[in-house]
C-alpha cells in the first residue's frame, strides 16, 4: 500500500516516521517543505500538492492542527478531494469535530473512496516510538484494510465503530487528561504549600490510587521546570471546547468542562496561545509566589518501552 501523509509536526511527523521506518511506500507534503527533509532523505517521495498525493496513494492520512486546516487540505481546487477516485481510503489523525469530519467523509464516500477517523493518544514520545494507541472509526472492512498500516504507527489499536466515533472518544481522552493535568497541579503546589517533599510526594501519587498516565509524565517535566510535552495551551483550549460540544449535542449539564475552558482562557489570556500547557501551573505559582520544582525531573519525556509491532484491541462483550 502506497500511504501518503500530510502535516509533519509535533505528532505527525513522527508518525510518518514510524511508517517509513517500517520500510512502506510513503509520499509527504507539509507547508514547511523543510520540515519534509529528513524524511525525502530516507527514500521519502515528495507531493507538489494534495490533490498529486491523492492521484498516487492508496492511503492519504492527514495530521493537522485543525478542523479548519483538514478542510481546506481536503476541500482546495488541488486538494485531496480532487484527486480521490474509487478504492482510496482518506484518514483523518488530527483531533477534529465529529461533525466535520462526517461531512468531510460524505465528500470521501462520492468520490468512491472510503474515510476513517483515527486520531491518537499517548503523547509525542509515544508517538516516536510506534507505541501509541490509535482509534479508528470506519467500516470495519475499511479498518481491516488499514490495520496494516495503523500497526506501524501504533501498537494498541482500537476499532471504535462508524466514522466519527474515533473523534468523540479521542476529545473524550483528552478533557480527562486535561481535567487531571489542573489537579495535578493543584495536588503537587498544595503538597509543596502544605510542607511536603515534592519528591517524596510524587512518588507517594506515583504508587497510589492518585496515579495517572497524565502524572507519571506531565508531572515530571513541571517539576523540573521545562513544561515541555511538545503540546500548547491552544491546542488543549481547542479540544476541550470539541469535547464541550460533543456534551451540548448530547444535552449534558456539565460542570467540570466549563471550569476547564475558563482556566485556559485565562491562561491563554496570561500567557499566550502558543504556551506549552503544563506552564497552566503557572497560575497557581502565581497566586502563592512559589515555583513548583524539584530536583531530578526530566526536561522531556522519553519513551522507554522497547518499539513492538502494534495490534487490534478487542473489545469485551460478555
Amino acid at each position: 500500500m502506497k500511504v501518503g501523509f500530510i502535516g509533519l509536526g509535533n505528532v505527525g511527523g513522527k508518525l510518518a516516521g514510524s511508517v517509513l521506518r517500517n520500510g512502506l511506500d510513503l509520499t509527504v507534503r507539509d507547508l514547511d517543505k523543510d520540515a519534509a527533509q529528513t524524511f525525502l532523505d530516507g527514500g521519502a517521495h515528495w507531493a507538489d500538492s494534495p490533490k498529486e498525493m491523492a492521484e498516487a496513494c492508496d492511503l492519504i492520512i492527514t495530521c493537522l492542527p485543525s478542523p479548519a486546516a483538514s478542510a481546506a487540505v481536503m476541500e482546495a481546487e488541488d486538494g485531496i478531494l480532487a484527486g480521490l477516485s474509487e478504492g482510496k481510503i482518506w484518514a483523518e489523525m488530527s483531533t477534529t469535530d465529529e461533525t466535520e469530519v462526517k461531512r468531510l467523509g460524505a465528500l470521501v464516500k462520492a468520490k468512491g473512496a472510503e474515510p476513517v477517523d483515527c486520531p491518537v493518544s499517548g503523547g509525542c514520545h509515544r508517538a516516536a516510538t510506534g507505541n501509541i494507541a490509535i482509534f479508528a472509526g470506519c467500516e470495519r472492512a475499511t479498518f481491516e484494510r488499514m490495520l496494516p498500516v495503523l500497526t506501524t504507527m501504533g501498537r494498541r489499536i482500537l476499532h471504535t465503530g462508524e466514522l466519527g466515533s474515533a473523534s468523540i472518544l479521542k476529545v473524550v481522552t483528552n478533557y480527562l487528561a486535561t481535567a487531571n493535568l489542573v489537579t495535578c497541579c493543584e495536588a503537587l503546589m498544595v503538597s509543596k504549600q502544605a510542607g511536603m517533599d515534592l519528591n517524596v510526594a510524587f512518588e507517594a501519587l506515583r504508587i497510589s490510587s492518585g496515579n495517572s498516565f497524565v502524572h507519571e509524565t506531565e508531572s515530571q517535566v513541571i517539576l523540573n521546570g521545562s513544561r515541555d510535552i511538545s503540546f500548547t495551551m491552544d491546542l488543549v483550549r481547542k479540544d476541550i471546547g470539541l469535547f464541550q460540544a460533543v456534551a451540548d449535542r448530547a444535552n449534558v449539564p456539565l460542570e467540570i468542562s466549563p471550569l476547564l475552558i475558563d482556566i485556559f482562557d485565562d491562561g491563554i489570556a496570561r500567557y499566550g496561545e502558543r504556551e506549552l500547557s503544563p506552564n497552566i501551573v503557572k497560575r497557581l505559582e502565581e497566586a502563592v509566589g512559589t515555583d513548583l520544582l524539584a530536583p531530578g525531573f526530566p526536561a522531556e519525556i522519553v519513551d522507554d518501552e522497547p518499539e513492538e509491532p502494534g495490534y487490534e484491541i478487542k473489545v469485551q462483550r460478555s
